[in-house]
């Protein structure tokens, strides 16, 4: 008799369960749900996955959001795979590269905000500080900005007087860019009104 038959068959059985699944077997697994088979799928691909990411955006922590949102994306949308339209590893590319190009759009739109926003604070602290140089007397504008909160009297004061930027207002202050932005927003509005109210009143000789 040949014993070695049933042993050669259960060695090849045994191999054939150690070999690791393929791309499409872990993508159709976690299609059904299966959180090992995701697992397994990043130890495998986020390391060549963050590489893309890195050259695309130019920023580790970016990078690194955005490949937690391509898996999270993987396991909400592994049903969406269709094998007969190409590799695993192309469709975990292309989800990559879609995710990060939204990245950088969303990064671009939040920069000319933030620029549109700082040119606008810029250019009203400018009429502000032009309302109090051609003021007629200093006092008139010691006047007005005693009449304002004491939080924005100090943050307008610093930028008019001192020629502090909003950033160096907020670390001088010790408090959140926001919140210098806001003080210096609503004390500038109201300082127009207060010189506009005193200049009208002055005319008057009231």
């Amino acid at each position: 008799m040949n014993f070695l038959c049933p042993l050669t068959t259960a060695l090849s059985s045994s191999e054939q369960a150690q070999q690791p699944a393929s791309d499409t077997e872990l993508l159709h697994a976690i299609a059904r749900g299966d959180e090992l088979s995701l697992a397994a799928l990043y130890d495998r691909y986020a390391a060549i996955l963050l590489g893309l990411l890195l050259r695309i955006l130019h920023s580790r922590p970016e990078a690194e959001d955005v490949l937690q949102e391509v898996f999270v994306q993987v396991w909400r949308r592994a049903g969406d795979f269709d094998e007969a339209r190409g590799r695993g590893f192309t469709w975990l590319v292309t989800l990559a590269r879609s995710r990060a190009i939204d990245r950088l759009r969303s990064i671009d739109a939040r920069t000319r905000a933030a620029q549109a926003a700082q040119r606008e604070v810029r250019e009203e602290t400018q009429d502000a500080t032009d309302d109090v140089l051609h003021a007629e007397q200093r006092a008139v504008v010691q006047a007005a900005l005693a009449r304002l909160p004491e939080e924005q009297r100090r943050a307008l004061c610093l930028a008019c007087y001192d020629g502090l930027t909003q950033s160096e207002i907020a670390a001088h202050l010790k408090q959140p860019l926001g919140t210098i932005k806001t003080r210096m927003r609503s004390g500038l509005i109201k300082l127009r009104e207060l010189l506009r109210e005193q200049r009208e009143n002055a005319s008057l000789g009231l």
